[in-house]
């Protein structure tokens, strides 16, 4: 069964909540992992999509814009999901994500926007 893995954009990836989704054995990457601090939000979206990670992030103007933009002109990406920051403690959070995990498949994702307060 296919599961949908995560990247953590650098104002996402809160170490506790990083922690506990590996605990849980999440497949997921954060932007400090690889070197991406101070890469572009574009950039982060591409190199997620280029994996076929959903991305994470707490930035709704910036990446709400780039979904928008990538709908537009046919760029596509597999997926994005925004937090809003301080809403949700670590476990509320990583539960939020574990339940839009376990309920899309990864090509259901495909070009979606969701945001955790949803789930």
């Amino acid at each position: 069964m296919n599961a949908l893995t995560f990247h953590f954009d650098e104002d996402a990836e809160s170490h506790a909540l990083v922690r506990a989704l590996r605990d849980r054995g999440i497949d997921l990457t954060t932007s400090s992992e690889l070197h991406l601090s101070e890469a572009s939000d574009k950039e982060q979206l591409k190199v997620a999509t280029q994996a076929g990670r959903v991305l994470v992030t707490y930035n709704a103007a910036d990446f709400c814009r780039l979904h928008r933009e990538s709908l537009r002109t046919g760029q596509h990406h597999t997926g994005i999901v925004i937090a809003e920051q301080q809403r949700f403690a670590v476990g509320e959070m990583m539960r939020r994500l574990l339940r839009l995990r376990a309920a899309i498949m990864p090509a259901a994702m495909f070009d979606r926007l969701e945001f955790l307060n949803r789930w």
